[in-house]
């Protein structure tokens, strides 16, 4: 940026460029796949079933709706009536895809049920919410006492719908309102937020649009989830890389008179730390191609690509925009040439000056209450949300399917798919009849050489009674026939989300690790540091995780997780703390070669304290935006990841990886050269014990002459 006409090229082609992208990424909520087949594990034996399904002609788009009818002292003649108005009503609905079973009675007559089968298409859950609209509406209108809910697999879906409309919009302005405020603060100026929040919005444009047209012409996975997710990555990361860099440039206009000079060295200070810090998150995103989940698949390259297309935009645009507007804009503070470094005698300076004297104290401390925080793992159950959970609240799907529960089969329309030859049908039958956890199996349906058996289930479809009968069937039908045959059906999937959640869980995070650790080896160039940053990140990964279980009991009242959640919430917290760890620890190594390394610990502290501080509240508030959602997960979602923020930024990075790099000193970068570099001589941990006074930051020595071998 030190040439005064580039600026203005840069700004007219985000500009632009931005124009272009605008219309692409409206079109993103269009090419959204929120299919069933979006979600589940590529290889496991339900998505195989449903693929036969497929082959067999059975459409998998058709999701039954379960219309519940109930009267506490019995269905009256007019109920009755009303019921069987509401069916051919029904059976004229648009998007409705084959007979309209029923009214089946309860046995004791206080409830009736219709069961409508309605085909997505496939536009998936978007689909389904205006017909299970209008099936509410109809069903409602009967006569006074008799309550009706929509609810099944369907109702569930529309619900699930409901919760996502909107929700780009609305996490969109929370997330930039939570920012701006912040940044007023952090900034203390009425104009400077501006530029990192415009810059932020330009980044989500052209990465929306760059995976609208990825989606569309090149297949790659989006659904609603994801999406949502890259508002929340884009806006938070996209504003922590701004801080940093700002927080560099205002540190080097203190030291040059033009602003040109400044902000070329603040690139060339702050840049390689804010890439390696983006640089890893992209590549733990992409550890995300290794899951069997589709859905956690297909989200690594679209959170990959989000921070690709932030960090170009951060490294350009705001650049751009900061040295196109001048000093005026950090008004009424404006940093002027050789004003003083308010960092060096700021909170993170006497911070640092309490942990100098006893860091090995400190860090042995720090240690123990986050080891301690890990405790609350034990109360984490990561098997799953039941229908019910899922939902923050009691929507009318969930509401309808306990009132179902009371008085038919607790599995009532949600089937059991076997799939098998049609010449061991029968046998295939017996032996799925033959099983305690099954209530009642329907004639084969035979389609050429293959045949379709629907079960039905004894026990609620999501409950662990019924994920053991389709284990334990699974078993059985191995001695069956051709041992072939294939168990299918919603509690078969949900059963397979979980178990390919939890194999995930075990690959992708020591993967994730290693990535991490490798990034840190070439940045800091060295053994010991990347070893000992790694042991900080799984330590406080474990207490946020810890403290979040304890906190989802209080709370939400919701003690379980998903199966995933363990996984997502690792992945965050690593791939994006991460960057406080690398922009700390790389200007620990670019004041060492002057300082030594302890003393290097506290200018970094001193200097980069604030910044941090800030950059993770705004990634905390940006992810508790989550938390104002109606579902379970992505509520648990943003507690987990804004808690571990703040720990990792308050606690972990500012605390205690500084008391390691006092305790462990110089060895910290061994095998490297700088391993050999001792602290400066007078240098005490005692601060005052020789007049010595806890060290400022390079405000006080000139630029031009900073120059540092490797650095």
């Amino acid at each position: 940026m030190s040439h005064p006409r580039l600026k203005w090229v840069v700004l007219v082609f985000w500009l632009v460029l931005a124009g272009v992208c605008t219309p692409l990424a409206a079109g993103l909520l269009d090419q959204q796949d929120n299919e069933i087949s979006s979600w589940l594990p590529g290889d496991a034996e339900s998505t195989l079933a449903l693929e036969q399904q497929i082959a067999l002609g059975s459409d998998p788009d058709v999701v039954p709706a379960v219309v519940v009818y109930e009267r506490t002292d019995g269905l009256t003649p007019a109920d009755v009536e009303a019921i069987q108005d509401d069916i051919a009503a029904f059976g004229s609905t648009e998007g409705l895809d084959g007979d309209v079973v029923g009214p089946i009675p309860s046995e004791d007559g206080q409830a009736a049920e219709v069961i409508v089968p309605i085909d997505a298409g496939p536009d998936g859950w978007e689909a389904i919410a205006p017909i299970v609209d209008d099936l509410r509406a109809e069903a409602s209108d009967g006569p006074d006492g008799l309550d009706t809910w929509v609810a099944g697999p369907a109702g569930n879906a529309a619900d699930s719908s409901e919760a996502f409309s909107g929700l780009d919009t609305t996490l969109l302005f929370a997330a930039l309102g939570v920012v701006i405020l912040i940044l007023l603060v952090t900034y203390r100026s009425p104009i400077l937020w501006i530029l990192p929040i415009f810059s932020a919005v330009i980044a989500l444009q052209c990465s929306q649009a760059l995976i609208y047209l990825l989606a569309r012409y090149a297949d790659l996975t989006v659904n609603a989830q994801s999406a949502s997710i890259l508002t929340v990555l884009v806006v938070g990361a996209g504003t922590d890389y701004a801080l940093l860099l700002v927080a560099r440039y205002r540190e080097e206009l203190r030291l040059h008179a033009d602003r040109h000079e400044a902000m070329t060295e603040a690139v060339h200070r702050a840049g390689p730390a804010v890439l390696a810090s983006g640089g890893t998150v992209v590549l733990g995103m992409l550890c995300l191609l290794a899951a069997d989940m589709n859905s956690t698949r297909g989200l690594g390259p679209v959170a990959a690509i989000g921070i690709a297309v932030t960090l170009v935009v951060l490294m350009t645009l705001l650049p751009a925009l900061l040295v196109i507007c001048g000093r005026w804009v950090f008004w009424p503070v404006r940093p002027t040439l050789g004003s003083a470094e308010p960092s060096a005698s700021g909170f993170w300076a006497r911070i640092g000056a309490r942990i100098q004297p006893r860091p090995r104290v400190v860090w042995v401390g720090t240690s123990a209450v986050l080891l301690v925080a890990c405790l609350g793992l034990f109360a984490l159950n990561a098997k799953g949300l039941t229908q019910a959970d899922s939902f923050r609240g009691t929507p009318e799907s969930v509401e309808g399917d306990a009132v179902a529960v009371e008085h038919f089969p607790a599995a009532a329309g949600n089937p059991v798919h076997v799939l098998t030859t049609a010449d061991d049908a029968d046998e295939v039958a017996a032996a799925v009849a033959a099983n305690d956890g099954i209530a009642d199996v329907a004639e084969p349906q035979v389609v050429g050489d293959e045949a379709i058996i629907e079960a039905e289930l004894a026990d609620p479809a999501d409950s662990d009674a019924a994920y053991d009968t389709i284990r334990s069937l699974r078993v059985e039908l191995d001695d069956v026939g051709d041992g072939q045959a294939l168990v299918g059906g919603n509690t078969a999937i949900n059963l397979d989300v979980q178990t390919a959640s939890q194999r995930d869980n075990r690959v992708i995070i020591p993967l994730v690790m290693l990535v991490v650790l490798l990034v840190l080896g070439v940045l800091l160039r060295a053994v010991v540091a990347p070893l000992v940053l790694v042991a900080t990140v799984v330590l406080s990964f474990g207490a946020a995780l810890g403290i979040s279980a304890l906190i989802f009991d209080w709370t939400i009242d919701v003690s379980a997780t998903d199966s995933s959640f363990p996984l997502f919430v690792f992945v965050f917290l690593v791939a994006l703390g991460i960057d406080y760890n690398i922009f700390l620890m790389t200007r620990v190594r670019e004041e060492a070669y002057d300082h030594g390394t302890r003393r290097a610990a506290l200018i970094a502290l001193a200097a980069t304290g604030g910044v941090i501080t800030s950059a993770g509240l705004v990634l905390a508030a940006t992810f508790a935006v989550l938390g104002t959602l109606p579902l379970t997960f992505l509520t648990q979602l943003g507690i987990a990841v804004a808690l571990g923020v703040l720990l990792d930024t308050l606690v972990v990075r500012s605390v205690l990886v500084t008391a390691l790099n006092l305790d462990v000193g110089r060895w910290m970068w061994w095998p490297s050269r700088l391993a050999q570099r001792r602290d400066e001589p007078g240098y005490s941990r005692h601060p005052g014990a020789d007049g010595t006074r806890v060290p400022t930051p390079r405000s006080d020595r000139d630029a031009a002459q900073d120059v540092r071998p490797g650095s």
